[in-house]
């Protein structure tokens, strides 16, 4: 997921969408330690993608303490 797309979206759509990722994240975990997965890097992509939106999500709690 791009920078741009992730600043498009708003506060809740956003944290939705960490909470999904984090849940399919654990379900790949899961399903790759019972039977290994064709690309394990899928898991490294997904936990990058999370703290993409992580570091998004915490840009705007700071831009919006400091504009109170």
């Amino acid at each position: 997921m791009k920078s741009n797309e992730l600043k498009e979206l708003t506060l809740k759509e956003l944290e939705e969408r960490i909470d999904n990722e984090r849940n399919f994240l654990t379900k790949i975990k899961l399903n790759h330690a019972i039977s290994p997965l064709d690309n394990p890097l899928k898991i490294r992509g997904i936990r990058r993608n999370i703290a993409k939106m992580q570091t998004e999500l915490r840009n705007r709690q700071l831009t919006g303490k400091k504009e109170n």
